[in-house]
């Protein structure tokens, strides 16, 4: 049975995942649309490749905590299985504190440097789009991280991570 913290990072990371997946649809659309325009019309979109580039860090950002969620990234067990179900599960809290500690310095960082950028004002060369709104939704994508790697260490104590 799943906690209530579990069931709402669940469904955090997979409202994180619709937003991914938008962003995702949106570049896909807008780069059929440049190479069209370029191609027929000879008109192409102006600042594509801002788009796309600030687009690709929405979409891999925001689709890290339900992938680590669902476990959908590699992960090679076959030495850490041969061990006893206490060490394992000892492994296993161990590299998720350690991530855990990752993602909070990422984060803390990304945050830094959001406030850095805002107060800059920096954007980009062509469309002027600022780079601070993309700095902090990463942050807070690494935020969330570590709340699906605590969710995992509540499973891990609990006897149900699988």
């Amino acid at each position: 049975m799943d906690s209530a913290f579990g069931t709402i990072i669940e469904k955090l990371s997979k409202w994180m995942q619709v937003l991914s997946g938008i962003a995702l649809l949106f570049i896909m659309f807008l780069t059929v649309a440049d190479v069209c325009l370029r191609n027929l019309f000879q008109k192409p979109i102006v600042g594509t490749f801002e788009i796309v580039g600030l687009g690709g860090a929405v979409i891999i950002g925001f689709a890290i905590p339900i992938t680590s969620f669902m476990r959908g990234h590699i992960f090679v067990d076959f030495f850490v299985q041969r061990f006893s179900k206490g060490v394992q599960a000892a492994f296993n809290i161990t590299t998720r504190l350690m991530s855990i500690t990752m993602f909070l310095l990422i984060a803390w960082n990304l945050f830094i440097y959001a406030a850095s950028l805002y107060t800059s004002g920096e954007v980009t060369l062509t469309r002027q789009l600022p780079f601070y709104p993309i700095a902090y939704g990463l942050a807070g994508c690494c935020v969330v991280q570590c709340l699906v790697l605590c969710v995992d260490i509540q499973k891990i104590l609990g006897g149900t991570y699988e």
